[in-house]
């Protein structure tokens, strides 16, 4: 994972006030340091403090500069998720997940936040999504903008504001947890392996935690979970079984799957 000390905190070059101030909020939270943007692009910025990247406050969002490539929060193909959804179709996260109004659902691997928004759409006003980042500078990029983004879908916007974002490792949260006090567990370790190189997540791929998921963690997602653990991966991978996922579900020509154990049901060998 990446030092701290390799990230910058900067604003855009006509700065207001406001995002200098909360510039410096972010630095003393996040523990990289601040820097004034100055008349300097972000490269000769970053070039100047020897740091891999920035974190850049606009007007409208949080930017993270790195390797060339930048990202913000966008709720992207979880909107699109969201209208085929409400038109009678079916998800394939949520028919493992088993979702339906009212219930209360753990993301343990938040990354971009698109899985736990569509979970959000379901489970209404009545539920409850919490996601955890381990990575701060992705949650609070995430944070950001999940309060901050303006889609012009209601039920989307609806959903943005419902997902709790809680930065914390999952292997040290979830001992921390009554027993079923979630309905829905649910890892998705993908973003560590991207299914392609031009992925959207690349950019902060340097920043991310690499370690496989632990069948420790699974154990005690069961034991916080009421119903089912959730196991996103690539169709056909090993983790499913070295996790103990016995059953696996998908759409037919797609190239993920998602393990389920249902509580109760097949557990870990």
């Amino acid at each position: 994972m990446m030092a701290p000390e390799a990230l910058v905190i900067t604003t855009a070059i006509r700065a207001r006030p406001e995002e200098i101030r909360q510039a410096r909020v972010l630095s003393a939270s996040l523990g990289y340091p601040y820097v004034p943007r100055g008349r300097l692009n972000l490269d000769d910025l970053c070039r100047q403090w020897d740091a891999a990247g920035a974190v850049v406050v606009t007007r409208e969002r949080l930017i993270l500069r790195l390797a060339g490539k930048e990202f913000f929060f966008h709720p992207g193909l979880a909107q699109l998720r969201i209208r085929a959804l409400r038109a009678g179709k079916t998800d394939q996260m949520v028919k493992a997940m088993g979702l339906r109004a009212g219930d209360r659902v753990l993301d343990c691997t938040l990354g971009l936040a698109a899985d736990a928004l569509v979970a959000a759409y379901v489970v209404g006003d009545s539920g409850r999504v919490v996601g955890l980042e381990a990575v701060p500078v992705v949650g609070t990029l995430v944070r950001y903008g999940l309060k901050r983004y303006r889609p012009g879908d209601a039920a989307v916007a609806a959903a943005l504001r419902r997902v709790e974002v809680v930065v914390a490792d999952h292997r040290e949260y979830l001992p921390t947890l009554d027993g079923e006090s979630f309905d829905v567990v649910y890892f998705d370790p993908m973003f560590r392996i991207p299914l392609r190189r031009s992925s959207s997540l690349e950019p902060l791929r340097p920043l991310a935690e690499h370690a496989p998921l632990e069948p420790g963690s699974v154990a005690e997602a069961l034991r916080v979970a009421r119903r089912r653990v959730v196991l996103k991966e690539r169709r056909g991978s090993p983790e499913f079984d070295r996790l103990g996922f016995r059953r696996v579900v998908g759409g037919r020509y797609s190239p993920v799957a998602y393990g389920v154990i249902e509580k109760g049901g097949d557990q870990l060998a």
